[in-house]
C-alpha cells in the first residue's frame, strides 16, 4: 500500500467528486481513478460508492479513511521532526477552538507563533469541543482548545487552562434581574433557555449542572454563535447560562451566580495527543503558551 493511494484516497473521501479531488491534488483525474482501483484491488473491497453526481465512502471506506488520515498524520509528523532537528521548524499547525474560549487568547497566541516560526503554515477551525476531541485524536488537528471532556489518555492528553464559576444572563426587566440574587437550577426550571448547540463546551457545563442538581431543562433557542447568543437575552426572549467572562460581551444585561454547580463548573483544556504523536509545531505551541510568550 503506497502512501500516494491513501493521499488520494483521502482527497476523493474529502471531496466526494473524483474531479476536484483530481484537481487539488494537481493530477489527471484518470491517474487519480487509477490510484483509487489499485487500492481498492489491493484490499479487494469497493471504497467508493459511485454516481454521476458524487461519490460517497462504503463502509470499508469509512473504516479506512480513519486509519488513513491517521496514517498520513503520522508520516508528516515525523517529517517536521526531522526538519525540527536540523533547527527549521516547518510545515503545518492546525489548530482548533471553540468560541470565546478562556484561559487563552488565540490570535494573540497564534500571531506571536508566526513571528517566532515564518515557515510554519498556520490552520484554524472553529467547532465544538466534542468534535475538537475526535479531530485531535484522528490528527487532522495538531491541537485544540476546549471545554474539558473525557479523553482516552492513549490518545489525548487534556492540558488545564483555566476554570470558572457559570453566570445567568438576563434582561434588565426579567423577573430575576429585579430580584438581583444569586439563583440555584431549581429556580430555573420554568424559564425559557438561550443557549449553544449540545456540542459546545457551554452547553455541556450547564446541561451537566442541571443534571447534577437533578432539574430538567429545554433549550427552546438553540443557536451556534456567541452573539447571537446574546442578542437574543438582550431582546428578553430567554436567559442564559453561560461562562463568567460571558458578562464582560454585553454589560447591558444582568448577571447574576449561578450556584450549587461547585467552584470550577466550566473548565478549559489545551487538547494534545499522546506525546509519540504530537508535532514539533503542536510542543512550540505549547511552550509559547507555557512561558506566556505571547
Amino acid at each position: 500500500m503506497e502512501l500516494r493511494h491513501l493521499q488520494h484516497f483521502v482527497a476523493v473521501a474529502e471531496d466526494q467528486h473524483f474531479t476536484r479531488a483530481a484537481e487539488r491534488l494537481l493530477v489527471s483525474q484518470s491517474g487519480l481513478s487509477a490510484s483509487i482501483r489499485a487500492l481498492e484491488r489491493e484490499l479487494q473491497t469497493p471504497l467508493f460508492v459511485r454516481t454521476t453526481r458524487r461519490v460517497t465512502l462504503t463502509e470499508a471506506g469509512r473504516a479506512l479513511l480513519a486509519e488513513a488520515e491517521r496514517i498520513l498524520a503520522q508520516v508528516r509528523a515525523a517529517h517536521e521532526a526531522v526538519a525540527a532537528v536540523q533547527g527549521v521548524l516547518r510545515g503545518t499547525l492546525a489548530v482548533g477552538t471553540e468560541q470565546c474560549i478562556a484561559g487563552v487568547n488565540v490570535a494573540e497566541l497564534l500571531a506571536a507563533f508566526r513571528r517566532r516560526h515564518p515557515d510554519v503554515e498556520i490552520r484554524l477551525r472553529q467547532w465544538g469541543s466534542a468534535a475538537l476531541a475526535e479531530e485531535v485524536a484522528a490528527g487532522r488537528l495538531d491541537l485544540a482548545f476546549a471545554y474539558r471532556t473525557d479523553t482516552d489518555p492513549d490518545q489525548l492528553r487534556a492540558v488545564p487552562l483555566t476554570g470558572e464559576p457559570m453566570t445567568v444572563l438576563c434582561h434588565p426587566d426579567h423577573r430575576l434581574a429585579r430580584a438581583g440574587t444569586p439563583v440555584t437550577p431549581q429556580e430555573l426550571a420554568d424559564e425559557v433557555f438561550v443557549d449553544f448547540h449540545p456540542d459546545w463546551g457551554p452547553r455541556r457545563a450547564t446541561d451537566a449542572a442541571f443534571a447534577a442538581a437533578g432539574v430538567r431543562r429545554t433549550v427552546a433557542l438553540e443557536v451556534n454563535d456567541v452573539h447571537s447568543l446574546l442578542d437574543l437575552v438582550d431582546e428578553n426572549l430567554g436567559v442564559a447560562v453561560v461562562p463568567r467572562h460571558f458578562r464582560h460581551k454585553r454589560p447591558s444585561l444582568t448577571a447574576l451566580p449561578l450556584k450549587d454547580t461547585g467552584e470550577a463548573a466550566y473548565e478549559t483544556v489545551a487538547l494534545v495527543p499522546a506525546p509519540r504523536a504530537t508535532s514539533p509545531a503542536a510542543r512550540a505551541l505549547m511552550t509559547l503558551l507555557d512561558t506566556g510568550g505571547a
